[in-house]
């Protein structure tokens, strides 16, 4: 049958099948590194398995025996990558095993090697070679299935984590999906953990961001401080914020997913307490809980300041802008005056320009009477100098504001 399938058909039904263990058959032990890594790194990683496996069609995923009665399965997370060997002698030296592992590029995070018996039993026969810490032991059952568990969570002399299983009669693919669980439970515990110390680090930022949040505050009321240096200030601090969210965003919204994991994680293992012991759900809670509260207080915290500058950057913006408002109404107000003086002013100058210009124009005309009577006997100079003046002065007057009204007119 020919079908059309979509592109990611295939990865994504793949996808529901990686990360699955083996069957596990008591006695055995697995030996799981979780290494952080970068890009190269990855990539590294990936080049050495392909050297040892051929290529492989998952990139993400890869399974293989590493020696007789040694099994291995390589993982890839967004930001580690695992490998876990089975090794089914179950006192088999795993030198051989840990010098293959260390040929891998990537920092560890977390190092595990778990002793799977067959029944308690023989788990209480090993238990005094496990080199556990009383005080700190947690042991309690986990699933359905009786599987018991013994571990102290401490790093051992070799570099490894050291915890004891029985299976206690389990079926060989549920004990593998038990302990790939607990696995898991283990790793995103450690990951989710990376975010208290940047929390605990980053932490006196915060304060220090809070209280130049105080001292803006206190210095708005001050009229010394001007709005510049003010709202420089607070740029600053925005700014200073807005690099704290970057360098830590990641980080703790990593923090946040892992701790629900760990949470997924845990409620499918399902412990139960045995007494005298604390169980595996005291041990994860009694710790991770408080780092993971720590991480989001720290979250909310830079996000409430982050909105509080933003908020104090708004305020002092609009009281800027309104000072200048009224500074531009001031001017206004004074361009106003200023002009209406102005007007005033022309007008005065205008009537001032008519009388002088009717004197001159009088004045002319005068002199042309003058010289009429001398010309003529008895001309009446004087009385049509009298008739003139108003007609003078009205023309001069009509002529100015024709002027004025065909200049504003072109203009």
């Amino acid at each position: 049958m020919r079908l059309d399938e979509h592109p990611l058909r295939r990865q994504v039904v793949g996808e529901m099948h990686l990360r699955r263990w083996p069957a596990i058959h008591a006695p055995t032990q697995i030996l799981q590194v979780l290494r952080l890594v970068s890009p190269e790194e990855r990539a590294g990683q990936r080049a050495m398995l392909e050297n040892w496996l051929g290529q492989s069609d998952n990139p993400r995923h890869a399974e293989g025996e590493l020696g007789p009665g040694i099994s291995f399965v390589w993982e890839q997370h967004s930001e580690a990558c695992g490998i876990t060997l089975f090794m089914h002698e179950p006192h088999a030296d795993p030198a051989d095993a840990l010098a293959w592992i260390e040929r891998f590029p990537g920092q560890t995070i977390r190092a595990t090697r778990i002793h799977v018996v067959e029944n308690q039993a023989q788990a209480r026969d090993l238990l005094p070679q496990m080199g556990f810490v009383g005080s700190d032991l947690v042991s309690c059952m986990i699933g359905a299935s009786g599987v018991r568990l013994w571990s102290d969570f401490r790093i051992g002399v070799e570099g490894l984590g050291i915890a004891l299983v029985s299976a206690n009669g389990a079926a060989p693919a549920d004990l593998a999906r038990l302990l790939q669980r607990f696995q898991e439970l283990g790793n995103y515990r450690n990951l989710a953990l990376m975010g208290l110390p940047m929390a605990q680090a980053y932490w006196p930022r915060l304060d220090a961001a809070e209280a130049t949040l105080r001292e803006l505050a206190a210095d708005v009321a001050n009229p010394d401080t001007t709005d510049d240096a003010l709202l420089e200030r607070v740029s600053v601090l925005s700014l200073d914020l807005m690099s704290l969210s970057t360098e830590t965003h990641y980080r703790m919204s990593a923090t946040s997913a892992y701790a629900q994991l760990v949470e997924e994680r845990l409620a499918a293992l399902a412990p139960r307490p045995i007494p005298g012991h604390p169980s595996l759900e005291d041990f994860t809670q009694r710790r991770l809980l408080p780092a993971i509260r720590t991480a989001q207080a720290y979250s909310r915290r830079l996000e409430d300041l982050t909105g509080r500058a933003a908020h104090f950057t708004s305020l002092l913006r609009t009281r800027v802008e309104t000072r200048i408002e009224n500074q531009n109404g001031r001017l206004l107000r004074s361009m106003e005056r200023s002009s209406s003086l102005q007007l005033r002013l022309q007008q005065l100058v205008e009537g001032l320009s008519v009388v002088a210009l009717s004197y001159y124009g009088i004045s002319l005309i005068g002199y042309m009477l003058k010289a009429a009577e001398h010309r003529f006997e008895h001309f009446p100079a004087a009385e049509i100098m009298g008739v003139m003046v108003p007609m003078v002065v009205v023309g001069m007057w009509m002529g100015l504001h024709r002027m004025k009204a065909r200049v504003l007119g072109e203009h």
